[in-house]
């Protein structure tokens, strides 16, 4: 395991035991709601520190970006946290939530961890070395089709202006896949679709902390991952498309009537993101 990924999995595992400690005493756990529907708990904020001092402990003079405190200092080398997506599913109790980290190097995902305190699954990518659940290697699924498919997609919550057009979308994909599912944790999602649980995935306006190890883990599993049109945009747009090579064409072609010009790439690069195939 690379070593900076090594430092990420022990930050992640860090956080994932005070969250899983905090499930035992959730009506003592204090909230504040940061906007609407928009929830931040004193459990974020402790795993949050966790994650960051794990990580400057092994490197102090990385920068880092993470949701609840934002961004800080100035490196090549950038952590993008998020240690508790799912919030609200947390606080009701509901078991779908998880750590996310990913390590950006220039603006390139080099290192991802998505860990999962529940069931204990332990998400890992290097680039250019495929991805990982639990140190086996995971791999998208094999689905030829979007009507066999089983689709992830999460419902614009925070703010509603692409709202309509998010249920026209989803009116459709309803008629045209096997199954919907909206389990509330975005990165989780992606990690899912990595590993082959999900065909494909469907999002509005995530942020990058929400992304950015997901994205890595998928094409390090052989998927595609775009924003709405498929270009290499979705970290700056938040707006994303994941799934198999088979399913995510079908996906895009899907969504493609309903995209309003704020949901259009502007001046769009012509390809999605794709690992190179990994042997075995």
């Amino acid at each position: 395991m690379h070593p900076m990924l090594n430092t990420a999995v022990k930050a992640a595992r860090r956080a994932g035991n005070i969250i899983i400690r905090a499930t035992r005493n959730l009506d003592v756990v204090a909230v504040r709601e940061k906007a609407a529907n928009d929830f931040v708990s004193e459990v974020d904020r402790e795993a949050e520190r966790a994650v960051i001092s794990t990580l400057h402990e092994a490197y102090p003079g990385h920068a880092i970006l993470a949701e609840e405190t934002g961004a800080s200092g100035s490196s090549e080398y950038t952590w993008i946290i998020d240690p508790l997506d799912g919030t609200t599913n947390f606080l009701h109790g509901f078991p779908q939530f998880c750590v996310s980290i990913a390590l950006e190097h220039r603006g390139i995902v080099t290192q991802a961890v998505v860990y999962d305190p529940v069931r204990n699954d332990l998400f890992t990518a290097s680039r250019g070395r495929g991805a990982f659940l639990n140190d086996a290697r995971i791999r998208v699924s094999k689905r030829q089709h979007l009507k066999a498919a089983l689709v992830g997609t999460g419902f614009p919550f925070k703010e509603h202006a692409h709202l309509d057009t998010y249920l026209a979308m989803l009116r459709d994909m309803m008629k045209a896949c096997t199954g919907v599912r909206r389990a509330g944790s975005a990165v989780l999602d992606l990690a899912f679709v990595a590993a082959g649980r999900l065909d494909a995935f469907w999002e509005i306006g995530l942020s990058r902390w929400d992304i950015a190890a997901g994205a890595l883990l998928i094409t390090e599993a052989g998927g595609l991952v775009g924003d709405l049109q498929g270009n290499e945009s979705f970290m700056e747009t938040g707006h994303i498309v994941a799934g198999s090579p088979k399913v995510f064409p079908e996906v895009l072609r899907l969504l493609e009537p309903h995209l309003t010009p704020p949901l259009r790439t502007p001046r769009a690069r012509p390809t999605a993101r794709q690992a190179s195939p990994q042997p075995g």
